[in-house]
């Protein structure tokens, strides 16, 4: 078995009691070394001094019989040379010592070394495409013109920004063909066509939608593994686009955003048709682009009070008033609200209007029984008080937003703009908050 052992191996050393070398042979494949310089030193002396203590007590186990486990020293030949050697020593007697087996594993640590390496590199480079994919979605949220991700293969619309949507009714999962007039729809074929063949081709001129208004229409080509898609980037020509006319002119639109409730607009099928920034806030997205077109679920999926229920309750009853549930956020946060929702009509409504309101647990004053202006900290002076763990760390979590808010309403001397720039909020985010803690009377 010995002999089995040391034929398979790259090093074999003969080592007394003492722990002193006596012989040393190597493979084929390390005949280049020559081991004779080692006759008569101690095994410790010829192996990197971090891992000699860690090998002298090993060795003291295997003296009076059996065999070590296996462990891999930096072995420091005499021509100067280092190679990492996988050792398993045989003990041979208290008195008479063990032998030592070795086998060169540098060329796999080698290659584990690269293969970490190049998966460092994977993650960096993951990270890059993560920060690409981040500033390509803000440009996209941000553009004033419309911007629509189409599928080559079937015209079905991936992507929409927010301009997209209120100016020209465009919704993920649409076709996007029906947008296009019938006159003009052998000059977007012929476009697409060039487009598919040089991935780009100049501007053209499309009357889209009801209202048959004229459009600049740009496109071009992206592919990726995902498959092949159209960019199209869409601007109004002349006058305004009636859907934005109408949201300028009338109040109704600046009222629905600075709710202090969250509020949204769903279909009979959960798809999210409008929301309010205090909805946005809430689930921790910056732009209602993102969410518009998406399911309702995605952020309600509390087991028991989800949004499938609320939509078979308003399909039931008509409405529903103070559904307690979760809304989950983005970033991990979870808010406990009470939902009250109603559709356009009595049967079968077409919209359903869903108010969100945030039950967060606010203080009250012991005198008068309203919340407290300054600060929504839980005082638990009764060990039998019933609040949950979850309830102290909301109340302390807000009790800490609350006094930053406030201070740093102060040092700006008032100035909201500024003070939501400080703490990284939007002015509307401040806002909400503002109402949220009872701070608008005190600043």
């Amino acid at each position: 078995m010995t002999d089995t052992m040391i034929a398979q191996n790259d090093i074999t050393l003969t080592i007394d009691a003492d722990g002193v070398i006596k012989t040393a042979v190597s493979s084929e494949a390390l005949a280049e070394e020559s081991l004779e310089a080692w006759h008569g030193r101690h095994w410790n002396q010829t192996i990197d001094p971090a891992v000699s203590a860690q090998v002298a007590l090993m060795m003291k186990g295997v003296r009076k019989g059996g065999a070590s486990p296996r462990f891999i020293v930096k072995q420091r030949f005499p021509s100067g040379r280092e190679l990492s050697i996988e050792y398993t020593a045989v003990g041979l007697g208290e008195k008479t010592g063990f032998i030592a087996i070795g086998k060169n594993v540098q060329t796999i640590l080698d290659l584990q070394s690269q293969l970490q390496l190049a998966y460092q590199a994977r993650e960096q480079d993951y990270w890059k495409l993560r920060e690409i994919e981040r500033r390509y979605r803000l440009l996209f949220d941000a553009s004033n013109e419309a911007v629509v991700l189409v599928r080559v293969s079937n015209l079905r619309i991936v992507e929409v920004n927010l301009a997209a949507t209120q100016s020209l009714g465009l919704l993920p999962g649409a076709e996007f063909f029906p947008a296009v007039q019938p006159n003009d729809r052998k000059l977007f074929h012929t476009t697409l066509e060039q487009v598919r063949e040089h991935g780009r081709v100049p501007s053209i001129v499309l009357h889209l939608g009801t209202a048959n208004a004229p459009w600049s229409l740009r496109a071009s080509m992206i592919n990726n593994e995902d498959g092949s898609y159209y960019l199209f980037q869409i601007t109004s020509i002349g006058a305004a686009s009636p859907v934005l006319e109408k949201q300028t002119a009338y109040p109704g639109n600046e009222i629905f955003q600075r709710f202090p409730d969250a509020f949204a607009i769903i279909d009979p099928d959960g798809i999210i048709k409008r929301v309010n920034h205090t909805f946005l806030d809430l689930i921790q997205i910056g732009a209602e682009g993102i969410v518009l077109g998406q399911k309702m679920n995605r952020w309600l999926s509390h087991p028991g009070s989800d949004s499938s229920v609320l939509l078979n309750l308003v399909q039931r009853q008509g409405s529903v008033r103070q559904l307690a549930t979760t809304l989950y956020g983005e970033l991990g946060t979870k808010t406990e609200v009470e939902i009250s929702a109603v559709g356009n009509k009595d049967k079968a409504p077409d919209h359903i209007g869903v108010l969100l309101h945030d039950v967060t647990i606010r203080p009250r004053s012991a005198e008068t029984g309203q919340p407290a202006s300054d600060s929504p900290d839980i005082v638990v002076d009764d060990p039998h008080d019933e609040f949950s763990l979850d309830q102290i760390v909301k109340a302390s979590t807000a009790s800490i937003e609350c006094r930053m808010i406030k201070s740093t309403l102060e040092k700006s001397k008032g100035n909201r703009t500024v003070a939501a720039k400080r703490l990284g909020l939007s002015r509307q985010s401040l806002h909400t908050k503002l109402n949220k803690y009872n701070l608008d009377k005190d600043i």
